[in-house]
């Protein structure tokens, strides 16, 4: 199945605008992280802290809603879903 991944900021020049990544069926975000990290080395100090857990300024995004709220990293995939990736949103 193809998922397309959106990245911004810092992650952009890590993964580039946008990306379509073939995964197995019902794979979960968490693979899919683990999949582009080794891919793209750099990824992984970007998400990640040193215990493995997803940094605490980063959002990931599964059709536009955040992750957390369904299921986490354990979020189920389907073809076609878009997984975005962005940094802590500041205004002002």
């Amino acid at each position: 199945m193809i998922i397309h991944v959106r990245a911004f900021a810092n992650f952009r020049d890590i993964l580039g605008k946008n990306l379509r990544v073939e995964l197995k069926d019902k794979s979960t975000v968490k693979e899919l992280l683990d999949g582009l990290c080794v891919s793209h080395q750099r990824l992984k100090s970007a998400l990640f802290d040193e215990s493995g857990k997803v940094r605490e300024y980063v959002i990931l995004m599964k059709n536009r809603k955040d992750v957390e709220s369904i299921d986490g990293l354990e979020a189920t995939l389907s073809e076609g879903d878009e997984v975005a990736i962005l940094p802590p949103i500041a205004g002002g």
